[in-house]
């Protein structure tokens, strides 16, 4: 129902004091929270040329280079603004996250209210958006300010693509482009938000259906004006679509070392853990607990009815949108956006070992809620009191959620708290257990450190981290044989990873053992040729061989 014209600008302005209110009260409290070591490090306080700040350099820097494995060049500079700002003060970096989350909310209630005419429907919508759960991670994460940010420019892009359609112009479309692009320099995951325009072409703004003005037309005139406009539809989407593709290059070369990771997990594991992870996803939308910063890839334990059961509910549900497309077309747009929008971060190019993701459902979801709150609109439409019970509900759910979603919030207020609930929630975890020693060693907990580290070790043997972690604990400890046994393994694992290798060849100087730490070094300069460090001892150890008529004996460990 839309309220009378008279009061609506008021009641719009009151829903978005609520729904800016609901967002804050859920997540002003990470405005307290610190930085974790989770990604944080290489996107924010680790990086020189973020805490440097923002400068003409800066913005250079950031659209010529890779950062953390990512070409997000407008995300970089909020980083280096904020660096400005706050210097390496974690609350205002949070600031700037749910600052730019509460703008996405507001939009999303604007831009779904202007395309459908619901008001309170879109109110609702806006709302799961703002303090759902599973959006914890994108809000509460300073690493994840390009999923906040990214957000901005998608519903700006939805507006902007809604005012080109109601009166189309050059300059209209070419800010569609504009913004889909800011949209694509934030997080290049959006880069299916050409389909996105497609599916609201479809519903709601009807763009696939002739125009009144042809039925008095010939049958033949009809025909060929049904099948003229989506064909226009989707050339009109040729040069977003060019956009996303340019992305997409963009986003596998500067991933091209971490998509090494596809290699370790054959192509049947990660097809099978995206069904499955599909109807996680919704799973997880429906009843929101026991959520974590990271969740282990299953690789190969899935069990094969749960991967049928997973596939027969995607196929049974799309069957079903498609099959009641022209009464209730709205199922066929919530439930492709939510489809499509993870195809980028559903695993089937993997990177990482993470199964999925809370923040992957950021945007996509907006599908579903969609889809849940115009059925359920629809099939009460025939109740008495539909309002009063609908208007309950809404209440009941939101409570809920933004309870949930606090609750959420608090585990992120540390990296210790953060992986500890992450240890309690999942199993076989071993990038928790990596990352709750890492804080157990900086706390001088050395023992303890060593057992988590051992942990990650012994549940993933393949986990870099974990072994270089391990090696620097038993050096700090004074056992050098157990730290030399991981440095062998990472360098197995990362025979790149020149940090390491000089830490090895530093260790096998320290034993005597110098023509092997001139070997390691030798790698080294191979794999960086302008590694002065290495360069330096290289020198300085065949200078000393040259010096001693004797190969020196091996040292032994104190």
């Amino acid at each position: 129902m839309i309220p009378p014209k008279s009061n609506r600008h008021w009641l719009a302005a009151g829903i978005c004091i609520f729904l800016a209110a609901i967002t804050w009260i859920v997540f002003g409290q990470t405005l307290w929270h610190e930085f974790i070591n989770y990604d944080d490090p290489r996107y924010v306080y680790e990086n020189a040329k973020i805490t440097s700040g923002l400068s003409i350099a800066g913005v250079a820097w950031a659209f010529t280079h890779i950062h953390s494995e990512n070409w997000h060049p407008l995300t970089t500079m909020s980083h280096m603004l904020d660096c400005q700002l706050y210097v390496l003060k974690a609350g205002g970096h949070h600031f700037t996250n749910v600052l730019l989350h509460t703008v996405a909310v507001l939009l999303l209630f604007a831009v779904l209210r202007d395309l459908t005419g619901a008001f309170w429907r879109s109110a609702f919508v806006a709302a799961l958006f703002a303090i759902h759960p599973l959006h914890v991670e994108s809000v509460a994460w300073v690493a994840e300010r390009k999923d906040v940010l990214s957000a901005v420019f998608f519903m700006l892009t939805l507006g902007a693509y809604v005012r080109y359609v109601r009166a189309p112009s050059i300059g209209r479309y070419v800010a569609v482009a504009f913004l889909f692009a800011l949209g694509l320099m934030s997080k290049p995951m959006l880069v299916t938000l050409p389909f996105m325009l497609l599916l609201l072409d479809y519903w709601p703004l009807r763009r696939f259906e002739k125009p009144s003005s042809a039925k008095s037309k010939s049958k033949t005139r009809s025909l060929l004006d049904r099948q003229s406009i989506p064909r226009q539809l989707i050339l009109e989407k040729i040069p977003l679509v060019g956009l996303s593709a340019v992305s997409g290059i963009v986003t596998f070369l500067a991933q091209r070392h971490a998509i090494g990771w596809s290699e370790q997990l054959p192509i049947s594991w990660r097809v099978n853990n995206a069904l499955v992870t599909y109807v996680a996803y919704i799973w997880q939308m429906l009843w929101p607990t026991k959520l974590a910063v990271f969740y282990p890839h299953p690789e190969n334990r899935l069990p094969l009815w749960e991967i049928i059961m997973a596939l027969a509910i995607l196929v049974a549900v799309t069957a079903a949108a498609l099959t009641l497309r022209k009464k209730r077309p709205y199922l066929v747009t919530g439930w492709l956006w939510y489809l499509a929008m993870l195809v980028p971060v559903i695993g089937v190019m993997q990177v990482g070992w993470q199964g999925r993701a809370d923040r992957y459902t950021y945007l996509p979801q907006i599908g579903l809620y969609i889809l849940a709150t115009w059925s359920v609109a629809d099939f009460s439409a025939s109740w008495r009191r539909q309002r009063e019970i609908l208007a309950v509900g809404a209440a009941i759910i939101i409570a809920a959620l933004s309870w949930q979603a606090w609750i959420q919030t608090s585990f992120w207020r540390d990296s210790k708290t953060l992986w500890t609930h992450a240890l309690a929630v999942t199993s076989n975890n071993d990038v928790a257990q990596n990352n709750l020693g890492i804080v157990l060693l900086r706390n001088g907990k050395l023992d303890e450190a060593i057992a988590r580290f051992q942990a990650a070790v012994n549940l993933r043997p393949e986990n870099a981290p974990a072994h270089d972690n391990l090696a620097k604990a038993f050096l700090q400890k004074g056992q050098v044989a157990e730290a030399m046994f991981h440095y062998h393994k990472l360098l197995e694992i990362q025979p790149d990873n020149s940090e390491a290798r000089n830490i090895f060849g530093t260790v096998l100087i320290q034993q005597g053992r110098v023509k092997e730490a001139i070997e390691q070094w030798q790698k080294t300069l191979i794999a960086e040729p302008e590694n002065g460090n290495a360069k330096a001892i290289w020198h300085g150890c065949l200078q000393l061989i040259r010096k001693s008529p004797f190969e020196m004996e091996p040292r032994q460990s104190s």
